[in-house]
């Protein structure tokens, strides 16, 4: 990284640590994420001081939020059971990662610090790990620049990269380079990505296509499912279920408009709505909304939930089993500059998937489009025709739910493969 570059950068890496013991309390994904790096130095020298084991090598693992997560949680269970001898270390960065984490076998977990020299060398010193492994794409400049600096071997896995990545920009280039020019393997989703990531700075000897862990993670998830117990048996109905995950404000104008024509001639459907964002901007539309069409609605966790028209899922970590129940399924971030969230989890669970039209940088959505396992939907009358296709007739809801597993389980092998690259650096 440039000079300049490199102040600018670590000027706002400093800000930003700085700013966590002022930002107000709030519900935001923004705040939250905030909030939750202070005292985290502390935190992470408590956890050393109390539990590192200095004769047991430690692998960090980070994955910035869930489905990253979803990658990484093959690797690691893989890891516990062949490296008892290991300490695993797993961070992450978003808020709604916070829950995910709770559910791995992990020695130790917390928010990965912002990427200042000081907050990282806190966290180095801490974990004394062996390897550090970074899963999809998120590569912190000075988290690598340091630990490189302490002998410390790097790794990416299911590393996926679209043509369109602004980490391919001049300045994407100039301020990442460094970082990926450092790692020292590096398993790709696909050949066209490990092209790229050479592109982006990459070595290209240390490079090898292992494909995508999550498929591996999802069509376990999806085998283990339990609709018995819990929050999947308290939520099973004979009604016809959408699922509308990950969604954004231009989703939801588009997708309940549908919902509300679908029901004029599927009068029982019920849907449930997990936005990307919990936070009360984001849900008090969805309850108006269910209030202008006269819908019962309900909190997920609520017992009134069950029987409601609408269930609106306002908390994190509970979308992915959710899937379980959907007849079809809409996926969010095709109709949000976001960009399209993963389409794997509901199609894991056998769901048609439905998605917005700004889906073509998702090789897992086009992959799907491509075997008939999903529909791109561009307006409300859209997303009313593929209901009523598909929930009105069980034999073409059944053959689109059938290709979309087929896809998922195909893509499946890729954790052994990925185990053996993290291996290679312990």
């Amino acid at each position: 990284m440039r000079p300049l570059l490199r102040l600018l950068y670590a000027a706002a890496a400093n800000t930003a640590s700085l700013a966590a013991s002022l930002v107000p309390a709030s519900n935001s994904k923004a705040a939250i994420a905030f909030r939750a790096r202070r005292g985290i130095g502390q935190r992470y020298a408590a956890w050393a001081a109390q539990s590192r084991d200095a004769s047991r090598p430690l692998l960090w693992m980070h994955a910035p939020s869930v489905g990253e997560g979803l990658m990484a949680r093959p690797v690691l269970t893989a890891l516990r059971e062949k490296r008892p001898d290991l300490q695993l270390a797993y961070t992450f960065f978003s808020p709604s990662a916070e829950e995910f984490s709770r559910t791995l076998d992990v020695d130790f977990r917390d928010y990965l610090p912002f990427d200042a020299s000081a907050a990282v060398s806190t966290a180095l010193d801490a974990l004394k790990p062996r390897a550090l492994v970074f899963s999809k794409l998120d590569v912190w400049p000075e988290l690598v620049r340091a630990a490189h600096a302490r002998g410390v071997k790097l790794g990416l896995i299911s590393a996926s990269l679209p043509a369109e990545s602004k980490r391919l920009s001049t300045l994407g280039s100039m301020l990442l380079r460094d970082a990926y020019a450092t790692l020292d393997a590096v398993g790709a989703v696909d050949e066209d990505t490990a092209v790229r990531l050479v592109e982006l700075g990459v070595n290209p000897n240390v490079v090898v296509v292992t494909g995508d862990t999550r498929y591996d993670q999802v069509w376990q998830r999806g085998r283990n499912a339990n609709r018995e117990t819990g929050l999947l048996a308290r939520l099973g109905s004979v009604r016809p279920t959408f699922i509308a995950g990950s969604t954004w404000p231009p989703d939801e104008a588009v997708v309940l408009d549908g919902v509300v024509r679908a029901r004029a001639k599927i009068p029982a459907l019920r849907v449930m709505i997990a936005p990307h964002e919990v936070t009360r901007e984001h849900l008090d539309p969805i309850r108006q909304w269910a209030e202008r069409q006269r819908l019962t609605i309900a909190p997920v966790d609520d017992p009134a939930a069950v029987d409601a028209d609408v269930i609106l899922v306002d908390r994190y970590g509970v979308l992915g089993d959710l899937y379980a129940l959907a007849d079809v399924a809409f996926v969010g971030g095709g109709f949000h500059e976001a960009g399209l969230h993963s389409t794997l989890e509901p199609a894991a669970f056998g769901a048609p998937v439905l998605f917005g039209p700004k889906h073509h940088r998702s090789r897992d959505a086009l992959a799907l489009l491509k075997d008939g396992g999903a529909r791109a939907v561009s307006s409300a009358a859209d997303v009313e025709q593929a209901l009523l296709d598909w929930l009105l007739d069980s034999d073409a809801r059944r053959t689109s739910g059938s290709a979309a597993q087929a896809v998922i389980e195909r893509g499946c092998g890729a954790a052994d493969r990925s185990v053996a690259l993290v291996e290679s650096l312990l």
